[in-house]
């Protein structure tokens, strides 16, 4: 699951030539002229036509006339519009520059400032989009990494929970039965209770482990593993239902595991912290790819900020391209939609793998 990148062999080179390219040619093979000679060109065009008028036949009475003052007045803010023009456009695009600064975030990647203006700025956000780029890689392979070696992580604590404590609590079991046998009448029924603490505790484990490692997922498939989860997901106060179509695409192991680790995520969030009493879970096939529905009429997001949980849905969805949204559900409630992009149009056929 986990990617290495060389932010070295990125596109840089190729952005650092396109910015070159634009400070000299501009976007239609023109030359684009820089801020500075925009600015000194419009000052020294005043300056020369004023040494020209004060070499030339044009004179200044004393005391100033006022057709004179006029023309002094009018140039004075001719200059001054000009300049102000100049500066105002030549600006422009560094203020949405700082806007795309603002609101850059690196788990919603795609979004770039256009590259406009003079050469100097031009140069400028070339870079930063070429900043950006290897920002992105950097972080899609270190939680590549990351979340790579959770997912080790999580199987080999499952399968401790299995082998180790699950055969030890069997084992309790075993011997309170035989406890149960030969012990008095009078207490029989807390050892009937002890039996019982261990049962659950027993169960319980089976589903930390179960949900540890979706062994499902690698025996049934997609399809079968999400089913096996809403229904673990039905309780007493929340019913979830599900839809999962049959023709799926085909998707890598990578895609499946995060699909379902975005749906179990989906889920927990809305048992914990949504106080809703139904959640629906769709994986339909979209124009592109297959999309993930989980949907719950609770509570909604509100204003609260996203947390860990969400966090880690969209460092999943960076890591096989896929594009992760959270929005309020028609009448209240919360959507969580994982659109994850495939090529292969070969339908998933359940069973062994």
């Amino acid at each position: 699951m986990g990617v290495v990148t060389d932010i070295r062999s990125g596109r840089s080179p190729e952005k650092v030539e396109g910015a070159e390219s634009y400070a000299k040619g501009g976007r239609g093979g023109s030359r684009n002229v820089s801020l500075f000679w925009r600015i000194f060109s419009l000052n020294a065009a005043g300056l020369i036509v004023a040494t020209a008028l004060l070499l030339g036949p044009v004179t200044v009475s004393t005391p100033v006339l006022a057709g004179e003052a006029l023309v002094l007045l009018g140039g004075l803010l001719m200059l001054l519009a000009g300049n102000a023009l100049v500066l105002r456009f030549g600006l422009v695009p560094l203020q949405r520059l700082d806007r795309a600064m603002a609101t850059a975030d690196l788990l919603r990647p795609g979004s770039r400032p256009v590259v406009a203006g003079p050469a100097e700025t031009a140069g400028l956000i070339t870079t930063y989009n070429t900043m950006l780029d290897r920002l992105e890689a950097e972080r899609a392979a270190g939680a590549a990494r990351a979340l790579s070696a959770q997912e080790r992580e999580r199987h080999r604590i499952a399968r401790e929970l299995h082998d180790e404590v699950g055969q030890t609590l069997t084992a309790v079991l075993l011997q309170l039965k035989r406890v149960a046998d030969r012990a008095p009448e009078d207490l029989r029924v807390e050892v009937g209770q002890a039996q019982e603490a261990t049962r659950a505790g027993l169960d319980e484990i089976r589903r930390i482990a179960r949900r540890l490692r979706p062994g499902v997922l690698e025996e049934l498939g997609l399809a079968s593993a999400l089913r096996s989860l809403t229904t673990e997901f039905t309780t007493h106060g929340l019913t979830v239902r599900h839809h999962v179509t049959g023709d799926l695409p085909a998707l890598t192991p990578e895609s499946e595991l995060v699909v379902y680790r975005v749906a179990q995520e989906g889920l927990t969030n809305t048992a914990r912290h949504a106080a809703a009493d139904r959640a629906e879970l769709r994986l339909q096939q979209v124009p592109g790819g297959v999309e993930l529905l989980v949907r719950d009429n609770g509570t909604g997001l509100g204003d609260a900020p996203e947390g860990a949980g969400i966090t880690g849905m969209r460092e999943r969805a960076l890591l096989i391209g896929a594009g992760l949204t959270l929005e309020p559900a028609p009448g209240g409630g919360t959507d969580v939609r994982l659109r994850v992009p495939v090529t292969s149009r070969v339908p998933v056929t359940e069973g062994p793998r």
